[in-house]
């Protein structure tokens, strides 16, 4: 009999809602377009103090990425689904290789005259025994994340 790896357990989704006064189609282009605008990338990327720019390649298949100032690239995933103004979703493993990816959706909802934003983390289980620990990373991560969107956006509703 073979060796058998255990199967991690199952971690609901992290969710994160946001609430911005501009429409889905400014909230979308925000999110996406001008991402270098307001990720904090000194903190919150792989090469951090050298990282220069991050965004996406506009298109399901399209990377999700960051640049340095050597002009190294790394890859934080690949675009699964691209609706705008509507939602996107992404594979996520920043720093990781991609059979680690967990995913990331990211939905705007009209909400009166600004939009909801909905971003849901899942797939935690392909992270195996750290599953647990890097959820709870990303909660907090997320939170600070969100809130400098939230901020470029106008603030919160």
């Amino acid at each position: 009999m073979g060796n058998v790896e255990p199967i991690a357990p199952y971690l609901e989704p992290l969710r994160k809602t946001r609430v911005v006064p501009i429409p889905p189609a400014q909230a979308f282009d925000l999110f996406t377009a001008r991402m270098a605008s307001w990720w904090p990338l000194a903190t919150h990327s792989v090469f951090e103090g050298k990282a220069v720019r991050c965004g996406f390649e506009p298109r399901v298949g399209g990377a999700l990425f960051e640049e340095s100032d050597a002009g190294e690239r790394s890859v934080w995933g690949t675009i699964l689904a691209w609706e705008p103004p509507g939602r996107f979703v992404v594979t996520w493993h920043p720093g990781r290789g991609a059979d680690t990816a967990q995913e990331l959706e990211v939905r705007f909802v009209p909400e009166g005259d600004g939009t909801r934003v909905e971003l849901e983390h899942r797939g935690w289980q392909k992270l195996g025994a750290e599953a647990a620990a890097t959820r709870e990373g990303y909660s907090g991560g997320w939170e600070g994340v969100l809130g400098r969107y939230t901020a470029a956006a106008g603030g919160a509703r």
